[in-house]
């Protein structure tokens, strides 16, 4: 199941959770700022980043300006913790299932959620179209 983080006033938490139901993705959505993500579920995200806390964590925010952490300095429970207190600090959407994590609204990338049958149906698709316009195109010139 993919699970959608957002928040209320976050305009591409809203374009992605548009393509996920023009998709007809099955999801579920939770508003982290007023229905906080729990420790493990922190820990979880955390374990599905590639670039660990540069990933998640909104260096624009202004939670982030009043704290003036150093976020590579503290450990993974103080982190934890941290990010438990000050929703406000993730990025946002964060899009994730078992195995993949996306953070924030990315046209391209947010096709990762798509199934692998889909893509493929979806692929061969778009190979046959190019196909016959390559085929249009030759029989023109």
């Amino acid at each position: 199941m993919i699970k959608l983080y957002t928040s209320t006033s976050c305009s591409s938490c809203r374009k992605a959770k548009a393509w996920l139901i023009e998709q007809r993705l099955p999801f579920e959505e939770r508003d982290i700022i007023t229905n906080p993500l729990t420790k493990e579920e922190i820990k979880n995200i955390l374990s599905l980043t590639e670039t660990g806390t540069d990933e998640i964590i909104s260096i624009r925010s202004k939670v982030y300006e009043k704290l003036a952490i150093d976020f590579e300095e503290l450990s993974l429970n103080e982190l934890v913790v941290i990010l438990a207190k000050y929703p406000r600090l993730l990025r946002r959407p964060l899009i994730l299932d078992e195995t993949r994590l996306l953070v924030g609204y990315n046209e391209e990338e947010i096709h990762q959620f798509t199934p692998r049958e889909v893509r493929r149906v979806v692929s061969k698709q778009m190979t046959e179209k190019l196909i016959l316009l390559e085929i249009e195109e030759q029989t023109y010139l």
